[in-house]
């Protein structure tokens, strides 16, 4: 694959983009030498590729991406916009313009999203908006990329509204809006976590949210006839009502695990968010006994305690109780 890749480089025509099918972190010096030669870049990617390889490429196709592309579903390649970014250029430190569109359902778009962003008097939730502009306009009128634009932050970014600003699934105006509280701050982590988020790609959560991700999943489970990507969607919009601003990769990233440490999510009768949670923490313990990592005992239970904490620590969605 490198070398074809290599190859390709300096063939005709010419390759704007390439795409790796491999969650192999050796890939990344290719990566690195085809970013040199300023060359677009796509890597379909299970859910636990390093972070260090996926941050490289421009784009990154996951496997609940790729399941819903082959059940003929669209999706959105900017639903996790885990950076901050405003209407000046994106998080990925593209400055590049984004191109102009004139057509009437481009226009039409422009005019919803524009009237909500300026009626608004605190920061919009990026995935209410995007349901209200397809609900407005219709998925075929938006078509799978937005516009062609590759996405919903990207096509919001084309608008050039004045103060854009997007982070953690909320936009808002810099210069009208308080931005939201923790919004643009990494969430500080025990040690033990940190090299856990560079050896299994373990999501960046606050310790209390976890609980609630169990919670989201076991709801959804017991709510509704099982579909993989209906379900990652169902839950983050669930969190995203109670302020928990949880991508649907870090949501699929729980579900797989739970069903690797034995409560996937279509047995019967559903798994609880109690035994969803044990599950998820039996994985990644096997995990991280299986890579042959040295973690001593105190660093598993910190580990325990941060992934499996009490329900009561979770007061900011006490509706739910979880």
């Amino acid at each position: 694959m490198v070398v074809d890749a290599i190859d390709a480089l300096s063939t005709e025509p010419v390759c704007d983009e390439f795409i790796i099918a491999s969650g192999d972190s050796d890939m990344t010096p290719l990566l690195q030498r085809l970013r040199r030669a300023d060359r677009r870049t796509l890597i379909m990617s299970p859910l636990d590729a390093a972070a260090a390889y996926t941050s490289i490429a421009d784009q990154v196709l996951n496997g609940h991406q790729i399941l819903a592309l082959v059940q003929g579903e669209s999706i959105d390649l900017d639903d996790d916009p885990s950076g901050e970014f405003t209407s000046d250029g994106d998080s990925t430190g593209h400055s590049e313009p984004v191109p102009a569109h004139s057509s009437g359902a481009y226009e039409a778009f422009r005019s919803i999203v524009s009237r909500e962003y300026n009626g608004a008097a605190e920061p919009l939730n990026l995935a209410s908006l995007a349901q209200q502009v397809r609900a407005e306009l219709g998925a075929a009128a938006v078509g799978p990329t937005w516009f062609g634009l590759g996405g919903f932050a990207r096509a919001l970014s084309s608008l050039n509204l004045p103060g854009l600003t997007m982070s953690q699934h909320l936009l808002w105006d810099a210069g009208r809006h308080q931005p939201p509280e923790g919004g643009t701050q990494k969430v500080p982590v025990p040690e033990p976590i940190e090299r856990l988020g560079d050896l299994i790609n373990l999501p960046r959560l606050p310790q209390d949210w976890w609980p609630a991700v169990y919670g989201a999943l076991s709801d959804y489970a017991s709510e509704h006839t099982f579909n993989m990507t209906e379900c990652t969607a169902w839950s983050r919009d669930r969190l995203s009502e109670y302020g928990l601003r949880v991508s649907r990769q870090h949501i699929g990233f729980v579900m797989n695990g739970a069903a690797r440490g034995g409560s996937p999510l279509h047995q019967n009768p559903p798994p609880t968010a109690e035994e969803i949670g044990e599950a998820f923490v039996r994985n990644v313990l096997e995990r991280i006994d299986s890579s042959e990592t040295v973690f001593s005992e105190e660093d598993l239970a910190v580990v325990r305690v941060w992934l499996d904490a009490p329900v009561d620590h979770v007061a900011s969605v006490p509706e739910q109780g979880y």
